[in-house]
């Protein structure tokens, strides 16, 4: 694209979840980037905020619900198509469905053989380190906290009816 990106990263520390199974990532940084779909005589292009993070998956780029409601995408999941208003109609766009299994089964792949992060791990040691007693749930019920009305508050108040 002949983009100097980084000049354009931002920092970021937030946390990521989902993309691998019981994983997390913490994010480098994002930067907001035109992206456009059509064609020369019906496009549509939007500036879409990506988050940058540095860890391996077999998708390069994932469009998230804020981006897909950004061009107000409407996706068929069965038929792997997506439409959306384009500027002189709409666009349809469809996925290849061999392409798509292949895909889906490197993720999977990818998630079955990645390592678990450090955190859920020393979690997973300390809940095996644990007796049965400790493991009980209780049956008590827990008590209720009853909230009662200020009266002063609710005489100020004008009546709604």
């Amino acid at each position: 694209m002949g983009l100097n990106i980084c000049k354009m990263l931002t920092p970021s520390k937030a946390p990521i979840y989902d993309i691998i199974p019981g994983n997390s990532a913490t994010l480098h940084s994002s930067m907001v980037l035109p992206v456009t779909f059509g064609t020369k005589d019906n496009y549509r292009t939007e500036y879409i905020k990506f988050e940058v993070a540095d860890f391996k998956s077999s998708y390069h780029t994932i469009l998230a619900r804020p981006a897909l409601a950004k061009f107000m995408v409407v996706p068929h999941y069965v038929y792997l198509l997506l439409k959306m208003p384009g500027k002189t109609g709409v666009l349809t766009f469809r996925s290849d469905l061999k392409k798509f299994y292949d895909c889906d089964h490197e993720a999977i792949e990818y998630a079955m053989t990645s390592c678990m992060p450090e955190p859920s791990a020393e979690v997973l040691v300390a809940t095996q380190k644990l007796t049965n007693l400790e493991m009980e749930i209780s049956s008590q019920r827990p008590t209720r906290w009853r909230v009662k009305p200020n009266p002063t508050i609710s005489a100020s108040r004008p009546s709604s009816c």
